[in-house]
């Protein structure tokens, strides 16, 4: 593994036990001593200290907040002018053919615009904001810091004891928090359908403030086994899996990011990638949907699975996309795509695993009811 680039918690993981795996270009923990299950259960229960080092963390600027966010506005199909400032708001950047190319969080910061891309896509997505946003934006990637998430009922508690001031924040609030002698970039948002903080903090004291998190009784530290079944019961997406170049926002079933005044009908309307599609979809319906998936028994579909609408014959209907087991629902769990007729939740559907076809129901997510602070 060589090759592969390392976040600057990469000591701190080895000392601490951690399995570490190729991911998005990265040595990262997939687990620790506590394993995927209790890692899983903890942070349902109480708090799980995640690295995502690996995102890609870019500031635009330009002559205002006002003249960045229309140009962002070129780029995604969200209201990226009306936020308020001190807020976090989810984004898509789309393509062409109307297509994900990646999602991403953006907050308004004052005077620029925080963006936050995955991992696998921040080449391709610097590249893109690049050609379309300058000379007039400036396109700043930050390369000294790193980015953790506490997730879970006790972050808050676990964080206030550092920083008083977090307990104030509402979900998808940010703020400049002093932690640990440290400037931090703190939102209070994450990927487990739990309350928590995404925090950005300097390099230099990313690790200093990794341990005095999980000094606490409540913090555990939390690998990508963990974090995928949590985001998965949470029914969130893992681009390249859920979404990706091909699926619309409207067959992903995100329309809720989709503001009004970039609908049909709103004061700006339209005028980013593949509107011409996005548009049609939500006024006519996508041929196919993203739904929740729950095999019958103990056993897991994977991604990959084909769905059918009978037991025997016939074409497959749908695909699974995410699959694995939840801990927290006590069973399988899956999303996956079907075609817009057996999208209905409680539809009865067969997934065929091994050659053998198994009872699967359409489910309405998140399947683990989500616990942010509102």
């Amino acid at each position: 593994m060589s090759e592969l680039q390392r976040t600057p918690l990469f000591d701190l993981h080895q000392e601490l036990g951690a399995k570490m795996v190729p991911f998005a270009g990265y040595e990262m923990p997939v687990q620790y001593a506590l394993g995927v299950m209790k890692e899983h259960l903890h942070t349902r229960a109480a708090a799980g200290l995640f690295d995502v080092s690996h995102m890609g963390q870019v500031i635009l600027r330009g002559e205002s907040y006002e003249a960045v966010a229309e140009a962002f506005e070129a780029l995604v199909p969200m209201d990226v002018l009306g936020l308020g400032e001190g807020r976090q708001r989810y984004g898509l950047f789309t393509n062409a053919d109307g297509g994900i190319d990646d999602d991403l969080m953006f907050a308004n910061r004052g005077d620029h615009l925080f963006v936050v891309v995955n991992a696998a896509c921040k080449e391709d997505d610097i590249a893109r904001m690049k050609a379309a946003l300058e000379p007039s934006v400036a396109v700043e990637v930050i390369t000294d810091r790193a980015l953790v998430a506490l997730q879970g009922p006790e972050a808050e508690a676990a964080l206030a004891r550092l920083a008083p001031s977090v307990a104030g924040m509402r979900f998808m609030d940010v703020a400049t928090v002093e932690i640990a002698g440290a400037d931090c970039w703190v939102s209070r948002s994450g990927y487990t359908g739990e309350d928590g903080y995404e925090i950005s903090v300097p390099e230099a004291h990313a690790e200093a403030l990794c341990r005095a998190l999980l000094a606490m009784d409540e913090v555990e530290a939390i690998g990508l086994g963990a974090r995928d079944s949590l985001r998965l019961e949470a029914g969130l997406c893992l681009y390249g899996n859920d979404i990706d170049a091909s699926t619309s926002p409207i067959e992903g079933g995100l329309v809720w990011a989709i503001q009004k005044v970039r609908r049909a009908g709103g004061d700006r309307e339209g005028g980013f990638p593949g509107a011409e599609r996005v548009l049609r979809e939500m006024a006519e319906g996508a041929p196919r949907k993203r739904v929740g998936l729950v095999p019958e028994g103990r056993a897991p579909m994977r991604a990959g699975t084909q769905i059918f609408a009978g037991a025997e014959g016939g074409e497959a209907v749908g695909v699974v996309t995410s699959g694995g087991f939840g801990p927290t629902f006590e069973g399988p769990v899956a999303m996956g795509y079907v075609t817009a007729g057996f999208a209905a939740d409680g539809t009865n559907l067969f997934g065929e695993v091994r050659g053998k076809r198994m009872p699967v129901t359409v489910a309405k997510m998140p399947l683990v009811p989500a616990n942010f602070k509102r």
